[in-house]
This record gives structure tokens, C-alpha cells and sequence, in this order.
């Protein structure tokens, strides 16, 4: 899985930055003909300008990320590009440009359809307007990882406003189990429930 800058994760504003994981086999392949070859080196500028780009979007310099970003994807190695629009995506996310974020992801999941953090983003950004792909995308997310318990309350909200109460109290219940904090983001009319189902599991732990 890949490795997520946590510190930029909110309830709302999706997953932060995402890093290039060392030893990665995508870019210990490139390598393999040596370090001097000029696929190892445009492997080696993407690692440094994506780590670049991250460090000036964590001190929000997001003009220079953006730059950093745009020139990985000149170099078109991946995963560095990948994680390149993932990380355009962020910047866009935090400017309110919600085309564009959407657009960055939608570039990522076409180099990897089951990239988590860009799937989770994207559902975000349509969780409001399109509820029925973000609960497609929310679903695929907690299947591959059951405590995710923040895609579960996001889930829940957009079972809500499709009107499917059941299901969504379910996702809830799930949500505060995993984690607990996350009551107080539940609607109000669904808090009772939620708060029930946190009750019966910690009273299940203690018997």
C-alpha cells in the first residue's frame, strides 16, 4: 500500500501526499541496466522532483509542487507518475478546484485502477452531485480494506442522501466501531443508531 503523508488527511479533505516508496519493483526494474543508464537516471530525477514536489506542498509552496509534479510527468516514468497526478489531484483538491482535482485523479487511476488514496479522493469530490459513483468507489475501498473506518462514514452519507437509511446506518455502525471519533460526523438522525452499535461492541469486549 502506499505510504500517505497523514498529517494533510481530514474528514473532508481526502488523503494527503503520497510518496514514492523506496525500493519500489517498478523502479528497481528501470534499473536494472545499471545506475548510469538513462532510464536509471530519469528514474532518479522523477524520485527527486516527486520528493521535491512533496516537501514544497507540505510548506504549502504549492506553485513549486505544482512545477516539481508537471516536470515527473515530463519524465513519464511510473509509478513516479502516478503519484505525480495523485499529488496535482491534492493541490487541486485544496485550491477548490474540483474539475481539475478530479481530472489529476482520474489521470492516476488510469495508470492503476485500484489506487486507494486517488479512488477515496475521487469519491469525495463526487460524494455530493454523483452519490451512486461514490458509493461504488466507497464500496470497492472497504472491501479491500474492512477498517477503513473514515470510507465507511463517507459510505453512510452517501447511502443517506440516496435515501437507502438501512444501508447507510450499517455503514455508520461500521465506522464507529473501527473508530469511534468518527460520531460526531454522523447526521444527527443517524447518530443514535451509530452510537448503539459503538455501545453493543464495546459491551461485547468487555464480557
Amino acid at each position: 500500500m502506499d505510504r500517505t503523508h497523514r498529517g494533510s488527511r481530514g474528514r473532508q479533505c481526502g488523503q494527503g501526499w503520497v510518496h514514492l516508496l523506496t525500493g519500489d519493483p517498478k523502479i528497481t526494474s528501470s534499473t536494472a541496466s545499471g545506475p548510469e543508464s538513462p532510464a536509471a537516471k530519469r528514474a532518479a530525477r522523477a524520485q527527486a522532483l516527486l520528493q521535491a514536489g512533496i516537501e514544497q506542498g507540505e510548506a504549502k509552496d504549492f506553485p513549486g509542487a505544482t512545477h516539481s509534479f508537471r516536470q515527473v510527468l515530463d519524465l513519464n516514468v511510473n509509478p513516479a507518475d502516478k503519484l505525480a497526478w495523485y499529488n496535482l489531484g491534492v493541490i487541486a483538491q485544496h485550491d477548490n478546484r474540483t474539475a481539475d482535482a478530479r481530472a489529476a485523479y482520474d489521470h492516476a487511476l488510469k495508470i492503476d485502477p485500484y489506487f486507494e488514496s486517488a479512488l477515496y479522493n475521487k469519491a469525495l469530490l463526487v460524494e455530493s452531485n454523483h452519490p451512486d459513483q461514490a458509493i461504488a468507489i466507497l464500496r470497492h475501498i472497504v472491501g479491500a480494506e474492512p477498517k477503513a473506518a473514515t470510507a465507511h462514514l463517507h459510505l453512510g452519507r452517501a447511502l443517506a442522501r440516496k435515501g437507502r437509511d438501512k444501508e447507510a446506518r450499517e455503514a455508520f455502525g461500521l465506522a464507529v466501531r473501527t473508530d469511534p471519533s468518527l460520531l460526531q460526523f454522523v447526521p444527527e438522525e443517524f447518530r443514535d443508531a451509530a452510537s448503539a452499535a459503538l455501545t453493543a461492541t464495546q459491551v461485547g469486549t468487555t464480557e
